[in-house]
């Protein structure tokens, strides 16, 4: 609420004019007598009206349809950002140089695996280096693939840490 009116995206402007138009609407219902017949088929369309504003404004505030817990919404699918034909993109013909580090590049990822204990080394490097699925490493380190992610989860963590540390000594 402590945002300007030109720092807000098109949702929150779009909620305002919401919050503006439900408050007008609950302004004319207090304006009818529920004693006149004609009075309550009005206070039973607006009613409507504002309940329906009230959905749309939360489906606005979530990000997604209001009371829908299963099928495509569960799944996340308005975040999808995957292309499924590849034919749309012009071929970019994109050939990887290999590239020999420093020396000192070497000590530095040393010292940042160094932290870690032998078996998260060995299941981080299993997944980051050679792209090894947790379910191949577990079979192949037989562990269960829970103690794999976990392995992984840690080593990343201590790696960020790590790497921060270095890079605010150079």
């Amino acid at each position: 609420m402590g945002r300007k009116l030109e720092d807000k995206n098109w949702v929150d402007h779009l909620l305002a004019e919401y919050e503006h138009g439900k408050k007008a609407l609950e302004d004319m219902k207090k304006k009818l007598d529920p004693e006149v017949e004609m009075e309550q088929k009005d206070i039973k369309v607006i009613d409507e009206m504002i309940k329906d504003m009230s959905y749309a404004m939360n489906w606005m505030r979530i990000g997604r349809e209001p009371d829908s817990y299963g099928g495509v919404d569960k799944r996340s699918a308005y975040q999808r950002r995957v292309m499924y034909d590849m034919d749309l993109l012009p071929s970019l013909e994109i050939e990887p140089t290999e590239r020999k580090l420093t020396e000192n590049e070497k000590v530095m990822i040393t010292e940042i695996l160094l932290v870690l204990s032998a078996r998260e080394r060995q299941c981080y490097l299993l997944h980051m280096a050679q792209g090894w699925s947790m379910g191949e490493i577990s079979e192949e380190l037989n562990i269960a693939k829970s103690s794999v992610q976990q392995f992984i989860q840690r080593a990343k963590k201590k790696v960020a840490c790590r790497t921060k540390d270095i890079q605010a000594h150079l």
